[in-house]
């Protein structure tokens, strides 16, 4: 059986490393930070090290790694937000770009970034859609 994507993007410290350079790129990109909602979160130093917890333990469930995900579904954790395509956007390609620029190779990358595609009707539309890796249906 092949590796998982957990396994091929390098495990948990793999996955918290890049989030940690992830989650600093996004505090600092205007075009996520342009949702004046989103922007609130990113304008408090305050919240990095636990986004970066929810956002690390959410990537290690999404690319089939253990389960570690405390928080909530993506479409109770973006409601309030009222995020559109173009925001969501912004946050795909800093994704991708982070991942690019740490070097993960282009096949891990592609698939990783189906995943986060996978979820723009929860974040966009709120609207339900069939979970991935180990993550758990959203009850």
């Amino acid at each position: 059986m092949p590796d998982s994507l957990y396994e091929r993007l390098g495990g948990t410290y793999a996955i918290a490393g890049a989030v940690d350079v992830l989650v600093d790129r996004l505090f600092e990109n205007a075009g996520v930070n342009a949702n004046a909602a989103v922007h609130e979160h990113h304008g408090n130093p305050a919240n990095g090290p636990g986004y970066k917890f929810l956002v690390t333990a959410w990537s290690i469930e999404a690319a089939g790694g253990p389960k570690c995900y405390p928080g909530e579904d993506m479409i109770a954790a973006h409601t309030s937000l009222k995020i559109n395509d173009e925001q969501f956007d912004a946050v795909y390609f800093e994704i991708e770009a982070t991942l690019r620029f740490l070097g993960v190779p282009q096949a891990e990358t592609a698939e990783f970034m189906t995943i986060i595609e996978h979820y723009r009707p929860e974040v966009v539309q709120q609207k339900k859609v069939e979970q991935a890796g180990t993550l758990a249906p959203a009850s």
